[in-house]
Order: structure tokens, then sequence, then C-alpha cells
């Protein structure tokens, strides 16, 4: 009886001592986020949120985005030489639209992982055309007026562009 007693003892102890595996802690990575977290909560409790009663940025942002939205919006386009003097470049229509701009949605999930974290891993997703446009790229597609017919035509631009719905002076 004794000699069962001993074993299971034993068995238990080599059970519970490969339990404590390093697997079982938190990486760094885990710790400090979790410190972070605590900061962050601590510094949310002692001085609170911004007293934000108007929302005069975000009605602005309204504003422009509804302004943007305007197809009849004539605009005119320049470019800076290095002296920093504006160059017309084109009447047009709208504000331009930066290259990398997307039509669609540039990642798709590929895989959902029901774990703690719910991670979801993504791939890129073609446009429509079947591209795969950049994340980012230098570069403006803007609608020009062309002097000669008056029809719109998209020009790309790699300079920085300024798009202004009123002329612009020089001084």
């Amino acid at each position: 009886m004794k000699n069962i007693f001993l074993t299971t003892v034993a068995a238990l102890s080599l059970f519970l001592l490969a339990a404590c595996d390093d697997s079982v802690r938190p990486t760094s990575d885990q710790t400090q986020r979790h410190q972070q977290e605590q900061l962050s909560e601590e510094s949310n409790m002692k001085v609170g949120m911004p007293a934000v009663t108007n929302f005069f940025e975000k009605r602005l942002m309204k504003d422009i985005i509804e302004m943007r939205d305007n197809p009849k919006m004539n605009t005119f386009t320049y470019v800076t030489d290095m002296n920093g003097k504006l160059h017309k470049r084109c009447n047009s229509i709208g504000f331009g639209i930066p290259y990398a701009t997307q039509y669609t949605n540039p990642q798709k999930i590929a895989n959902w992982h029901e774990t703690p974290g719910n991670t979801a891993v993504t791939i890129p997703q073609a446009d429509p055309n079947g591209l795969f446009s950049p994340a980012a790229a230098e570069g403006t597609w803007v609608l020009c007026h062309d002097p000669k017919s008056d029809k719109l035509y998209p020009v790309y631009f790699e300079d920085r562009v300024t798009v202004s719905p009123f002329e612009l002076d020089n001084n």
C-alpha cells in the first residue's frame, strides 16, 4: 500500500513539474501590453476624456466631405516649383484622388482564428480591374478640362499638387 502511495505521489510530482513548462509564462510582449493597458487605465482614471462639447472639428470634417461630394465643383490645379511658386496646370473638377486610393477594400480575410485575440489572416485583394494597387504611392489623378474641347480627362501628376476651388495668387 505504501509503494502504491509513493508511486502515485512520484507520478503526480513528475506531472506537475512537466506542467511548469516555459510556454505557460507570458511573453515579454504580453507583459508589456498588460503593463501598458494598466497605465492607460490609470491615466484615464486620473485625467479623463477631454470635455468636447461643440464637436466643431467633426462638424468641419463633415462639411468638407459634403463639399467634396459636389460633382460640379470647378477647381484649379497647381504645382509648386523649387522656389515655392505656384504654376497653374489646368482648370479641373473635384479635388484630385491620391494614386494609391483603392475602389475596393485592399485586404480580404483569408483565415479567421478563434483564439483569445480572435486573429484574422488577411491577404491582398485585387481592384475591380484585376490589378493590385500599392499601399502607398506618390502621385495624384486630377480630372482636367482640355482647353481645346473643355472635355474632362484624367491627368496623372507625380508632382505634389494644390487643388483649389478658386484661383490662387502667387504672392
